[in-house]
């Protein structure tokens, strides 16, 4: 489980977004949003597939 304390004099503000940004490093909300809905596992393959496509694109064009 994710903890953020409030320190002394610190503005919750200031909490809420060290506890935003812990949320995004764990991907935690990622998580939690793909579980939303039952996904097949040739749509994952697909998405897999297409992300690694996009990757090794990336990768080449950064190589430049």
């Amino acid at each position: 489980m994710i903890e953020v304390k409030v320190r002394n004099g610190e503005p919750v503000d200031r909490a809420l977004k060290r506890l935003k940004k812990k949320l995004k490093d764990e991907a935690v909300l990622d998580s939690v949003r793909q579980r939303r809905y039952f996904v097949p596992k040739s749509e994952k393959r697909k998405k897999a597939k297409q992300n690694a496509y996009y990757a090794q694109l990336m990768k080449e064009y950064n190589n430049k």
